[in-house]
C-alpha cells in the first residue's frame, strides 16, 4: 500500500498522534513547532493536513500544499478555513463538530456564575492582596432570574437545561427551531428578539454569519434592563465590543464573562481593563476531555481522508470540473444561493424542502438537492451542516424532503426551490445563461431577473401607484442607496420588488419598510 503523508500543523493532545502512528501506511510529520512561514515547505507534499486556529487555510497554504487531498480542522470553527477555494482546487475541508459541546458548554456555566458572584475578583482581592473584605463582595443568585438564550443548539440547549436546574426562567430566541424543542422542557421560546433583552442574563451560542455579527450592538443593549450580566462564549464579534465597553463602563450592563473576542489573541483589548469583566482565553475547549476527543477525531478523520475512503464532516464538496459536464457546476452554486434566498423571506423554521428541475440539469436532481438542504439551513447551523450530513440532519429535524423532474417552462434549464415554513412556502427558481451567468428568474410566482448576490431588499406589495416612490424616499431619507430595481407584476392586483442596494439596512429601517401603504411585507436578504 502507498504511503500517505499526514501533516499535523498545530498542537494536538497526544493521543491523536499515537493514533496516526499506529498506521504502517501513514508517515506523520510533526510540524507545531515550524513556524507558519516555513510551514509550506513541509505541506509540500503531504496529503491531509491537521490544524487548528493558528493557522489559515488561505490560498498561500493551499498553493504551497499542491497534493492535499483534504485538510481537517480539529475544532468546530472554521474562520481560517477558505472553504471557496478547497472547493475550487479539489481539496476537503472537514471539522470536528461535537467533540468539545460539553466543555464549551461548562465553560459557558463557570462565566454564569462568574458574572454572578464576581468570584475572580474576591479570589485576588484575598489571595493577592490578602485582604478580608466580605462586605465588598455581593453577589446576585441565579435562582429566580431570567435568563436569555440566543441559539438553542447542541450548546445552547445544554446551557438552558443546566440553567433551569439552579432555578433560571429561561427564554430561548431560535427562529430556525420548532417551539416545542423548547417548550417541551418547560422553558419560554419567543419569536421576539426583544424578549431576550427584557432577561437579566443573556448567552449567546450562535454560528458567526452575517445575520448574527453584531446581533448585539448599541441599541440592543440599551433596550436591556440596568444590570444586566451577558455571556459569550460562541465567538468574537457577536456582541459588538464598543458597545460592549460603553455598557460596562456605564453600569448599563453589570457584568459580562468573555472567552472570545473579535480579534485574537485579545492581550490588548480594552476589555481586560474594565473590573466589571471576568476574561479567559477562549477555552471554550480547553478540557482534557475534549482534547483527547477532538484529536482522536481528527486523526482518524485524516487516516480515512488519506486513504479515500470517507471524509467525515465534510463542509465542502469538490467540484471538478474535469468530472462534470461545464453546465453543472455553475447549478451546484445557484441552488444553494437560491436555497439560502427562500429561507430569507420568512426566516421561519423549515418544515419542507423541495426542488424541481427542468431540462437536462434534472440529472443531477439528487446532487442539487443536497446543495439545496445545506443552502437552506447553513444560516440556522453554521458549520453543523455539510454535504456529507445534511440527509442525516433532515432526518433529525424531521424535515420533509423531495426532488423531482418537471416539464419545461420556457427555459432550457431551470431550478426551482420550495421552503415550507409554517407561514407559507418560499418559492424561488433560478437559471443559467451561457456559461456561468447565474440568475434568479421567479420569486414566489412574480417574474424577476436578477444575480444572487449582495444586498436586497423582497417586497410584496399591492398594485397601485405610489409604491415605489414611497420605498425611495424612505431609503433615500436613510442614506441607502438603490443599486438595481426589479419589479415584478402579477395578474391579482399584487406586485413584488427585488431592490438591490450598497448598504446593510437595519432592523428599524426594515420595520418602517413594513409599515409603508399598500406594503404587504418586506424582508430584508444578503446572499
Amino acid at each position: 500500500m502507498k504511503q500517505k503523508k499526514i501533516v499535523v500543523c498545530d498542537s494536538i493532545h497526544e493521543i491523536g498522534f499515537d493514533i496516526l502512528k499506529k498506521e504502517s501506511d501513514i508517515t506523520v510529520v510533526d510540524a507545531t513547532k515550524i513556524a507558519k512561514d516555513k510551514l509550506g515547505e513541509v505541506i509540500a507534499d503531504a496529503d491531509v493536513a491537521i490544524t487548528r486556529s493558528p493557522t489559515d487555510i488561505d490560498i498561500a497554504f493551499l498553493d504551497a500544499g499542491k497534493k492535499l487531498c483534504a485538510v481537517v480542522r480539529a475544532g468546530v470553527g472554521v474562520d481560517n478555513v477558505d472553504l471557496d477555494e478547497c472547493s475550487k482546487r479539489g481539496v476537503i475541508a472537514m471539522n470536528v463538530p461535537t467533540a468539545n459541546t460539553i466543555a464549551a458548554v461548562e465553560l459557558t456555566m463557570a462565566h454564569l456564575l462568574g458574572t454572578a458572584r464576581e468570584f475572580p475578583y474576591s479570589h485576588n482581592d484575598l489571595k493577592q492582596n490578602r485582604l478580608w473584605r466580605r462586605e465588598k463582595w455581593y453577589g446576585v443568585e441565579l435562582y429566580g432570574k431570567k435568563l436569555g438564550v440566543i441559539g438553542f443548539g447542541n450548546i445552547g440547549s445544554r446551557v438552558a437545561i443546566r440553567a433551569k436546574a439552579f432555578g433560571m426562567d429561561i427564554v430561548a430566541y431560535d427562529p430556525y427551531i420548532q417551539s416545542n424543542k423548547v417548550t417541551d422542557l418547560g422553558m419560554t421560546y419567543t419569536e421576539s428578539f426583544d424578549d431576550i433583552l427584557t432577561c437579566d442574563f443573556i448567552t449567546i451560542h450562535t454560528p458567526k454569519n452575517k445575520e448574527t455579527i453584531n446581533i448585539i450592538d448599541k441599541k440592543e443593549i440599551a433596550k436591556m434592563k440596568d444590570g444586566v450580566r451577558l455571556i459569550n462564549v460562541a465567538r468574537g464579534g457577536l456582541y459588538n465590543e464598543d458597545a460592549l465597553i460603553e455598557g460596562l463602563k456605564s453600569g448599563k450592563i453589570a457584568f459580562a464573562g468573555i472567552d472570545v473576542f473579535s480579534k485574537e489573541p485579545a492581550v490588548n483589548n480594552p476589555l481586560l481593563d474594565l473590573e466589571n469583566v471576568t476574561v479567559t482565553p477562549h477555552l471554550g475547549a480547553n478540557t482534557l476531555e475534549s482534547q483527547e476527543k477532538i484529536a482522536i477525531a481528527a486523526a482518524e478523520q485524516a487516516i480515512l481522508a488519506a486513504r479515500g475512503v470517507s471524509y467525515p464532516n465534510a463542509l465542502n464538496l469538490p467540484i471538478k470540473t474535469e468530472d462534470l459536464p461545464n453546465s453543472v457546476a455553475p447549478y451546484l452554486e445557484l441552488v444553494q444561493k437560491i436555497s439560502f434566498l427562500a429561507v430569507q423571506i420568512y426566516k421561519r423554521p423549515i418544515l419542507g424542502i423541495h426542488i424541481e428541475g427542468e431540462g437536462s440539469i434534472s440529472e443531477y436532481i439528487k446532487s442539487l438537492l443536497t446543495f439545496a438542504i445545506v443552502g437552506a439551513l447553513k444560516e440556522s447551523l453554521g458549520d453543523n451542516i455539510n454535504y456529507v450530513n445534511a440527509g442525516y440532519v433532515v432526518q433529525e429535524k424531521k424535515i420533509d424532503v423531495s426532488s423531482k423532474v418537471v416539464p419545461l417552462s420556457g427555459y432550457s434549464n431551470k431550478i426551482t426551490v420550495k421552503i415550507s415554513t409554517d407561514k407559507g412556502v418560499a418559492e424561488v427558481s433560478g437559471t443559467v445563461f451561457g456559461e456561468d451567468e447565474q440568475r434568479v428568474v421567479n420569486i414566489n410566482g412574480f417574474k424577476t431577473d436578477f444575480k444572487p448576490r449582495g444586498k436586497m431588499i423582497v417586497f410584496k406589495n399591492k398594485d397601485v401607484p405610489g409604491v415605489i416612490a414611497s420605498i425611495s424616499t424612505l431609503l433615500s431619507q436613510n442614506n441607502i442607496n438603490i443599486a438595481d430595481f426589479r419589479l415584478g407584476r402579477g395578474s391579482d392586483g399584487l406586485a413584488l420588488a427585488v431592490i438591490l442596494i450598497d448598504q446593510d439596512i437595519s432592523k428599524e429601517l426594515l420595520v418602517k419598510l413594513n409599515e409603508l401603504p399598500n406594503c404587504i411585507w418586506a424582508q430584508s436578504v444578503n446572499i
